[in-house]
Protein backbone atom coordinates (compact mmCIF):
# COMPACT_ATOMS: atom_id res chain seq x y z
CA UNK A 1 0.00 0.00 0.00
CA UNK A 2 1.18 3.21 -0.87
CA UNK A 3 0.62 5.52 2.20
CA UNK A 4 0.04 9.29 1.27
CA UNK A 5 0.22 11.32 4.10
CA UNK A 6 0.14 14.98 5.18
CA UNK A 7 -2.01 18.08 5.31
CA UNK A 8 -3.20 18.63 1.45
CA UNK A 9 -2.46 14.77 1.05
CA UNK A 10 -6.06 14.99 -0.31
CA UNK A 11 -5.20 16.90 -3.08
CA UNK A 12 -3.16 13.81 -4.79
CA UNK A 13 -5.92 11.39 -5.59
CA UNK A 14 -6.27 13.10 -9.12
CA UNK A 15 -2.46 11.74 -9.36
CA UNK A 16 -3.06 7.93 -7.37
CA UNK A 17 -5.90 7.50 -9.71
CA UNK A 18 -4.21 8.67 -13.30
CA UNK A 19 -1.04 6.91 -12.53
CA UNK A 20 -2.78 3.66 -12.43
CA UNK A 21 -4.74 4.18 -15.41
CA UNK A 22 -8.06 4.50 -13.38
CA UNK A 23 -10.74 6.47 -14.59
CA UNK A 24 -14.36 4.77 -13.28
CA UNK A 25 -14.13 4.81 -9.75
CA UNK A 26 -17.17 3.93 -7.22
CA UNK A 27 -17.10 5.90 -4.15
CA UNK A 28 -17.65 3.82 -1.19
CA UNK A 29 -19.13 6.34 1.94
CA UNK A 30 -20.46 5.74 5.48
CA UNK A 31 -23.01 7.70 7.03
CA UNK A 32 -21.74 10.69 8.44
CA UNK A 33 -17.73 11.10 9.02
CA UNK A 34 -17.15 11.82 5.68
CA UNK A 35 -19.85 14.31 5.00
CA UNK A 36 -19.75 16.48 7.53
CA UNK A 37 -16.17 17.39 7.44
CA UNK A 38 -16.44 18.33 4.05
CA UNK A 39 -14.45 15.33 2.67
CA UNK A 40 -16.35 13.87 0.50
CA UNK A 41 -17.80 16.99 -1.34
CA UNK A 42 -13.95 17.87 -1.61
CA UNK A 43 -13.12 14.11 -3.33
CA UNK A 44 -16.03 14.54 -5.52
CA UNK A 45 -14.54 18.27 -6.63
CA UNK A 46 -11.05 16.50 -7.58
CA UNK A 47 -12.65 13.58 -9.46
CA UNK A 48 -14.36 15.99 -11.32
CA UNK A 49 -11.72 18.54 -11.51
CA UNK A 50 -9.81 15.08 -12.94
CA UNK A 51 -12.71 14.31 -15.34
CA UNK A 52 -12.98 10.70 -13.43
CA UNK A 53 -16.56 9.37 -14.01
CA UNK A 54 -17.97 8.12 -10.64
CA UNK A 55 -20.76 6.77 -8.52
CA UNK A 56 -21.37 6.44 -5.05
CA UNK A 57 -22.47 4.20 -2.53
CA UNK A 58 -23.25 5.69 0.82
CA UNK A 59 -24.73 4.54 3.82
CA UNK A 60 -22.42 1.99 5.09
CA UNK A 61 -22.90 0.85 8.74
CA UNK A 62 -20.17 0.06 11.73
CA UNK A 63 -19.79 -4.05 10.82
CA UNK A 64 -20.67 -3.66 7.11
CA UNK A 65 -23.60 -5.55 5.95
CA UNK A 66 -23.48 -8.30 3.06
CA UNK A 67 -26.72 -6.61 1.65
CA UNK A 68 -24.82 -3.13 1.26
CA UNK A 69 -21.76 -5.33 -0.62
CA UNK A 70 -24.25 -7.04 -2.87
CA UNK A 71 -26.17 -3.39 -3.81
CA UNK A 72 -22.34 -2.14 -4.12
CA UNK A 73 -21.79 -5.43 -6.84
CA UNK A 74 -24.61 -4.81 -8.60
CA UNK A 75 -23.71 -0.83 -9.07
CA UNK A 76 -19.95 -1.21 -9.92
CA UNK A 77 -20.94 -4.09 -12.63
CA UNK A 78 -23.70 -1.47 -14.03
CA UNK A 79 -21.30 0.78 -13.99
CA UNK A 80 -18.12 -0.41 -15.07
CA UNK A 81 -16.13 0.75 -12.27
CA UNK A 82 -12.32 -0.39 -12.47
CA UNK A 83 -11.60 0.95 -8.76
CA UNK A 84 -13.26 1.21 -5.40
CA UNK A 85 -12.83 4.18 -3.28
CA UNK A 86 -13.41 3.60 -0.13
CA UNK A 87 -13.62 7.27 1.70
CA UNK A 88 -13.97 6.50 5.32
CA UNK A 89 -13.03 3.91 8.25
CA UNK A 90 -12.88 0.14 8.48
CA UNK A 91 -16.25 -0.71 7.70
CA UNK A 92 -16.13 1.48 4.59
CA UNK A 93 -12.50 0.33 3.09
CA UNK A 94 -14.11 -3.88 3.83
CA UNK A 95 -16.88 -2.99 2.40
CA UNK A 96 -15.21 -1.47 -0.73
CA UNK A 97 -12.53 -4.96 -0.72
CA UNK A 98 -15.88 -6.96 -0.67
CA UNK A 99 -16.75 -5.63 -3.43
CA UNK A 100 -13.77 -5.71 -5.22
CA UNK A 101 -13.42 -9.35 -4.56
CA UNK A 102 -16.43 -10.41 -5.99
CA UNK A 103 -15.78 -8.34 -9.32
CA UNK A 104 -12.63 -9.87 -10.01
CA UNK A 105 -14.36 -13.06 -9.25
CA UNK A 106 -17.56 -13.29 -10.85
CA UNK A 107 -17.49 -17.84 -11.04
CA UNK A 108 -18.59 -17.46 -7.15
CA UNK A 109 -21.16 -15.62 -4.90
CA UNK A 110 -19.35 -13.45 -2.50
CA UNK A 111 -20.77 -14.55 0.65
CA UNK A 112 -18.97 -18.43 -0.39
CA UNK A 113 -16.03 -16.62 -0.11
CA UNK A 114 -16.49 -15.74 3.37
CA UNK A 115 -17.79 -18.96 4.29
CA UNK A 116 -14.67 -21.17 3.22
CA UNK A 117 -16.56 -22.49 -0.02
CA UNK A 118 -14.33 -20.66 -2.78
CA UNK A 119 -10.74 -18.98 -2.90
CA UNK A 120 -10.02 -15.18 -4.58
CA UNK A 121 -7.72 -15.15 -7.06
CA UNK A 122 -7.68 -11.58 -7.54
CA UNK A 123 -9.77 -8.50 -6.14
CA UNK A 124 -10.16 -5.16 -8.44
CA UNK A 125 -8.54 -2.16 -7.18
CA UNK A 126 -9.38 -0.23 -3.89
CA UNK A 127 -7.87 2.69 -2.65
CA UNK A 128 -8.98 4.72 1.03
CA UNK A 129 -9.30 7.98 2.00
CA UNK A 130 -9.27 7.91 5.39
CA UNK A 131 -11.52 9.88 8.10
CA UNK A 132 -9.76 8.64 11.06
CA UNK A 133 -6.12 8.19 12.33
CA UNK A 134 -5.96 4.47 11.46
CA UNK A 135 -8.77 2.11 10.90
CA UNK A 136 -5.98 -0.70 9.92
CA UNK A 137 -7.83 -1.83 6.80
CA UNK A 138 -6.25 0.81 5.05
CA UNK A 139 -2.86 -1.32 4.54
CA UNK A 140 -3.68 -4.82 5.73
CA UNK A 141 -4.96 -7.99 4.06
CA UNK A 142 -8.43 -8.05 5.91
CA UNK A 143 -11.85 -8.16 4.66
CA UNK A 144 -14.57 -8.78 7.48
CA UNK A 145 -18.18 -8.64 6.23
CA UNK A 146 -21.73 -9.16 8.56
CA UNK A 147 -24.35 -11.30 6.84
CA UNK A 148 -27.61 -10.26 8.22
CA UNK A 149 -29.37 -13.28 7.71
CA UNK A 150 -28.06 -15.00 11.47
CA UNK A 151 -25.73 -12.20 12.10
CA UNK A 152 -22.89 -13.57 11.03
CA UNK A 153 -19.57 -12.06 11.29
CA UNK A 154 -16.78 -13.61 9.29
CA UNK A 155 -13.67 -12.88 7.53
CA UNK A 156 -10.83 -13.14 5.14
CA UNK A 157 -7.66 -12.57 4.13
CA UNK A 158 -5.90 -12.50 1.12
CA UNK A 159 -3.12 -10.11 -0.08
CA UNK A 160 -4.80 -8.93 -2.86
CA UNK A 161 -6.91 -6.80 -1.38
CA UNK A 162 -4.78 -4.60 0.35
CA UNK A 163 -5.62 -1.07 -0.93
CA UNK A 164 -3.23 0.14 -3.80
CA UNK A 165 -3.20 3.62 -1.75
CA UNK A 166 -3.91 5.06 1.76
CA UNK A 167 -4.33 9.08 1.81
CA UNK A 168 -3.92 10.38 5.30
CA UNK A 169 -4.98 14.09 5.71
CA UNK A 170 -4.25 14.45 9.60
CA UNK A 171 -6.10 18.18 9.04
Amino acid sequence: TEIVFGAGSTDRLPELLKKRGLSRVLVVYGSSSAKKSGLLDRVFQLLEEAGVSYQTLGGVQPNPRLSRVREGIALAKETGADFLLAVGGGSVIDTAKAIGYALANPEFDIWDLFMGKATAKACAPVGAVLTISAAGSETSNSCVITNEDGWLKKGVNYECSRPRFAIMNPA
